[in-house]
């Protein structure tokens, strides 16, 4: 199964984010895929008003004039904050949570251990589970036209993420709640939302991580990032 599934705009209330001068102060670019959703799930958990500009990947509204001033990737999530341009999902959630996140909501411990802990998750699942595994599997079958048919590459990703699964299986034996203990952090909208990829793609989880994503996407906030982000 595709992890891009095109938002229903017509259907889905926006939110809107303050202005000034008549003009949004935080705009979020990008719906519909597993990495769009996780800004999205992170503005909600900060409480934070913005705009969504409901524009898909590949679809040819990431190459208009006005995007490509943005960022020469042409690629999606993208925030405005102000006069701030970021690119990234994990930045972008990073950034939100140490400009915006209180005592109650921040995403990013405040204390270093448990900063660089969180920094250690969030790089593995984008490297390990994310880009080798997943986006491996999605380049070489529901884009196969553009990167070619890879049976045996989109296999050996599937084990390959299996096999980096053990740790977070293990890490969910110590600390059950979240990845970290008892408090969501950035690197449970990470890796939720692979988890949720992986399942879409059919690939066999742990009944103890299935359990886990079934906690996380129970959280408010995450119903409402599938509002505006368009459901998975």
């Amino acid at each position: 199964m595709s992890s891009m599934i095109p938002a229903d705009t017509t259907s889905v209330a926006r939110p809107t984010a303050e202005t000034v001068g008549g003009m949004p102060t935080r705009i979020l670019w990008g719906v519909g895929t597993s990495r769009t959703i996780r800004p999205h799930w992170a503005l909600h958990e900060l409480d934070l008003d913005f705009e969504c500009r409901a524009i898909s990947p590949r679809s040819g509204e990431t190459r208009t004039p006005e995007f490509t001033a943005l960022t020469a990737r042409q690629k999606v999530p993208l925030l405005q904050d102000n006069q701030l341009v970021l690119t990234e999902s994990a930045a972008i959630i990073w950034y939100l949570s140490e400009t915006y996140g209180q005592d109650h909501n921040r995403l990013v411990p405040g204390e270093p251990r448990g900063r660089a802990r969180c920094l250690e998750w969030c790089f593995f699942v984008l490297g390990e589970l994310d880009e080798t595994s997943l986006y491996v599997m999605r380049r070489h079958n529901d884009m196969r036209q553009t990167y070619g048919e890879a049976p045996v590459a989109v296999e050996a990703a599937a084990i390959y993420f299996q096999k980096q699964m053990r740790t977070v299986e293990r890490a969910l034996e110590a600390n059950p709640s979240y990845i970290l203990g008892e408090r969501f952090t950035a690197a449970d909208i990470l890796l939720s939302t692979c988890i949720t990829w992986a399942v879409h793609y059919g690939i066999p989880v742990a009944n103890s991580v299935l359990a886990y994503n079934a906690r996380v996407t129970e959280r408010p906030s995450y119903a409402r990032a599938e509002q505006t982000n368009g459901r998975l």
